[in-house]
């Protein structure tokens, strides 16, 4: 019985029990013979087999040849002396330098000091944005060099010299950052797509010599040069390899030509002739002929060109431009139509069949709540005003970019109108009833146009006519903005202003400073600004008000030896927020990295970290928008809450209403300030109703990045606002106030208790 017991409870896992007995079996049966195997070739006389053919002596010996190394991990062993000092490594600023990732495309222009303020200009404005690095070379420079146009002189015009000069210039400040150089002249038009797209289609690993191949006069029938008027792409590891023999072309290959120049010495140095075919890519160009007409030009030729030669002057440069972008869009909505196309078909297949195909196809469906919480509410507009306005008031006057993408909204639908019942119907505005928009992050915004429109028909007869219709602008495609580097070891100084109303605050922020950067040794500065009210000012002598933040603060010096907290006083009824920067702005070098504070911030090596990294001198200035806690009176009612929970202190929410926090670098408020001096002259009663935020606003011309900070918290407490400041800034600081109090919920359940204490 217990026998058959125990079988019937094993009898699940006697097939994991026998798999792994066979499997183990099998195991230890392979290791035998392997081990037998080598025992064999161990101890077999003669000498070893010979290597096949063509192999080398590094495969015979079982270690992989030289064309394996690349694909070969090698460990290499961290070794330090010990008789050597320890140095701290240097690590580089970007991960793709540590990795040696370089760059893909290096465009270089050859031009001249009387064609750069002419064809050079046409280049730049045509094709220079496409590409991600573009320099400009000449012989001599005028004396102003366009806006915009990075110039490199080499003080000699001849065509030879220019381009010895150029390669040379290359290779030593580019070569080992870029994959590949492309070479034009300024009297090329270069389609900077197209040639972006060439080099993603080419291997690297290979000496590419590319463009448009031409024979020299009288030389070698299978020699080729590649003509510079149609441009040339030559690849890094050809460039690396050229440059020793520079100076030998230059004083042994005589040419008038700096292309054939170039070329000769690449064929008798290399052995590389020019192509114009690699790889399936085809390096495609066209000759213009005189008195051409880009607009009437339908060959597949001209279509397909990446490079277009010659270029006469600076107008046919941009005619060139706008037919071949008009080609190019011509080919995108071709392509979108036939993606379009596959995808209702292929959605057809699918279990939800024609009713899954999102409008527009190809465009992710709009976002669906989960619950009302997640609803993305519509944003009512008509032609003149907005009924959704950014400072919270009910309407607004349309102006701006708001305007702006109205009128294009508009001009759009109808547009689309008549391409869809055109030629049998005309459409033309006459108003605009309703309008709605709303941004979806999963798809772009969104839009929904109730138009009255007059439909004509092809006999001449008219109809007024309502009609709704539906439009998205999608998102396009996303782009890494380029920004300058930063560093979290810069030093971050702390401008303090306090009035009267903020004493009671202060041994709070003075106890967090400490002990979230002084005792971590933070590189961090204090520096504390006393706002007298003129009447406080005159009894100094008898009792000062700030004596008690003065004792605190000798307090930390004494027990910081090395830290020293300076302090500033200022006389003001007003206390205007730039009136107070000028002062202290004025007592720091220009380099200095401000954080203007206020009393209730708990300061945190996190929130100055974030400070340091999203301030960039002359690009971009820091305005958090940190996280206020609310009433812990109305949101926990007499609850035991700071002893036993700190999770209460999070429950707030982020003030946008608050400029009060922010992070820049004095030279730009310098900057700043002087322009905002010249506009107001000496009407220095503006700078009252004017904040810091105020003044990079309108005279930086910086970026200005306002996000939420939830690493800058503020305990609740009810700010007095001064109704001598401006109205604007007086009618935020008393939202700020009201929208501190608590959320909704709570403030409806307070008045909920309260209603039922009165009632009984």
């Amino acid at each position: 019985m217990r026998l058959g017991a125990v079988l019937s409870a094993l009898r699940p896992a006697l097939p994991l029990l026998l798999g792994l007995s066979l499997g183990c079996s099998l195991s230890l049966l392979r290791a035998s013979w392997s081990h037998g195997a080598a025992e064999e070739r161990c101890l077999a006389p003669g000498p070893p087999a010979p290597p096949a053919r063509g192999a080398p002596p590094e495969a015979a010996e079982g270690r992989p040849g030289p064309g394996h190394e690349d694909f070969r991990p090698r460990i290499v062993p961290y070794y330090r002396d010990p008789n050597k000092p320890y140095k701290k490594v240097l690590r580089t600023r970007y991960i793709q330098t540590e990795l040696g990732f370089h760059e893909r495309l290096f465009v270089a222009v050859l031009t001249s000091k009387a064609t750069l303020n002419t064809l050079a200009v046409a280049v730049n404005k045509t094709v220079a944005h496409h590409f991600p690095r573009l320099l400009y070379f000449t012989g001599l420079r005028s004396a102003k060099v366009p806006h915009g146009m990075v110039l490199v002189a080499h003080g000699d015009e001849r065509p030879i010299w220019l381009m010895y000069e150029t390669m040379n210039y290359i290779h030593q400040h580019f070569g080992s950052d870029y994959d590949w150089f492309y070479i034009m002249q300024d009297d090329t038009y270069a389609q900077a797509e197209q040639v972006k797209a060439l080099v993603t289609h080419l291997s690297i690993n290979q000496d590419v010599y590319l463009g448009r191949a031409e024979e020299f006069i009288g030389g070698d029938e299978q020699a080729r040069y590649c003509h510079g008027g149609f441009g040339y792409l030559l690849s890094r590891s050809l460039l690396l390899k050229l440059h020793p023999h520079l100076d030998s072309c230059r004083n042994e290959i005589l040419s008038v030509r700096p292309d054939e120049w170039l070329g000769r010495c690449i064929i008798d140095f290399l052995g590389i002739s020019c192509v114009s075919q690699l790889q399936g890519q085809h390096y495609h160009t066209y000759e213009l002929a005189k008195n051409t007409e880009p607009e009437k030009e339908e060959e597949e030729d001209f279509q397909a060109a990446l490079a277009v030669h010659p270029v006469s002057d600076m107008t046919l440069m941009y005619r060139l431009h706008k037919q071949f972008s008009r080609i190019q869009l011509d080919r995108v909505y071709q392509e979108i139509q036939d993606l379009q196309m596959q995808i209702r078909n292929l959605t057809a297949l699918t279990p939800a069949g024609e009713a899954g195909v999102t409008w527009p196809v190809g465009i992710n469906a709009p976002f669906l709540p989960k619950s009302r919480f997640e609803v993305i509410s519509w944003d009512y507009f008509t032609e003149q005003h907005l009924f959704s306005c950014p400072d919270g008031s009910p309407k607004c006057e349309l102006s701006g970019a708001s305007k702006a993408d109205v009128s294009e909204i508009i001009e759009s639908a109808v547009e689309q109108l008549n391409h869809l019942y055109q030629p049998l119907l005309r459409f033309s505005k006459r108003q605009l009833l309703n309008g709605y928009r709303r941004f979806d992050p999963t798809r772009g915004m969104e839009y929904t146009l109730d138009l009255l429109l007059e439909a004509a028909t092809q006999k001449g007869h008219s109809h007024v006519l309502a009609k709704r219709v539906s439009l998205v602008r999608p998102l396009s495609k996303v782009e890494i903005i380029p920004m300058p580097y930063v560093t979290e070891a810069t030093r971050v100084q702390l401008v303090l202003p306090l009035t009267v109303q903020d004493l009671d605050f202060v041994a709070n922020f003075l106890d967090m400073f400490a002990m979230n950067t002084l005792d971590t040794h933070d590189n961090a500065l204090l520096t504390l600004l006393f706002i007298y009210h003129p009447y406080d000012a005159q009894r100094v002598g008898q009792m000062d008000v700030f004596a008690g933040v003065k004792a605190m603060v000798g307090e930390l010096e004494k027990r910081y030896a090395d830290v020293k907290i300076p302090w500033i006083s200022v006389k003001t009824e007003v206390p205007s927020q730039v009136k107070l920067m000028d002062i202290v702005s004025k007592k720091h070098p220009v380099d200095t990295l401000f954080f203007l504070a206020s009393v209730w911030t708990e300061i945190n090596m996190e929130f100055l970290n974030r400070c340091r990294m999203n301030t960039i001198s002359n690009w971009q200035v820091f305005f958090p928008v940190h996280f206020q806690e609310f009433n812990p009176a109305l949101v926990y009612r007499g609850e035991q809450t700071a002893s036993s929970n700190t999770d209460f202190l999070r429950d707030g929410h982020f003030d946008r209403h608050s400029f009060a926090e922010a992070c820049f670098y004095n030279s730009d408020y310098m900057t700043a300030r002087t322009k905002l001096a010249a506009d107001i002259l000496d009407r220095d009663e503006v700078l009252e109703s004017m904040e810091v935020f105020d003044v990079f606003l309108h005279y930086s011309g910086l970026h200005l990045f306002r996000a939420v900070e939830p690493g800058l918290v503020q305990k609740y407490t009810l700010r007095s606002c001064n109704p001598r400041l401006s109205e604007e800034l007086y009618h935020r600081c008393v939202l700020s106030n009201l929208e501190g109090l608590a959320s909704r919920s709570h403030l409806a359940m307070a008045l909920f208790e309260q209603e039922q204490a009165n009632s009984t």
